[in-house]
């Protein structure tokens, strides 16, 4: 009897067959790839602007404004999104806020979501139940490096 996947891996095992096949989100052309990403900053951003409240609220006293950029078009010609919580003392000392940022860089096959102090995140929220779920791991060589990622259903 095999156990079910735990959900984080789940979304783990989702990825690797994305960068298997090429597609994310079921699509594989760039254009389609945006309009994805752009629904997962829509499906992200109540959980992000969330997180940020709460570290203002429990660590800032409440002194902080959280800022959201909206899908924007990056320098690299891709898209991003990004939230940022600032605060008076940390603006005063010219430090930057704690900014975590949607992108889909132009090279990229498909988004990550990454943090100030923080690596990389594959970026595979397609609900809101994913958009909850997200997990914190970078590969140091390739997707292949998995042995997950080589089978296929």
């Amino acid at each position: 009897m095999t156990n079910p996947r735990l959900p984080q891996l789940e979304a783990l095992a989702r990825h690797l067959a994305d960068l298997r096949d090429g597609v994310h989100d079921g699509v594989a052309g760039r254009g389609d790839k945006e309009r994805s990403f752009a629904r997962t900053v829509d499906l992200l951003d109540p959980v992000a602007r969330q997180a940020l409240a709460e570290v203002d609220e429990q660590l800032l006293h409440g002194t902080g404004t959280v800022t959201a950029s909206g899908v924007v078009r990056s320098s690299d010609g891709g898209t991003e999104a990004s939230w940022t919580l600032h605060w008076p003392e940390q603006q005063r000392r010219g430090l930057p806020g704690v900014t975590l940022q949607a992108h889909f860089e132009r090279s990229f096959h498909h988004p990550h979501l990454r943090g100030t102090t923080v690596g990389e995140w594959p970026l595979n929220v397609f609900s809101a139940a994913d958009a909850e779920d997200l997990h914190n791991l970078v590969y140091r060589s390739d997707w292949s490096l998995v042995p997950e990622a080589l089978h296929e259903p």
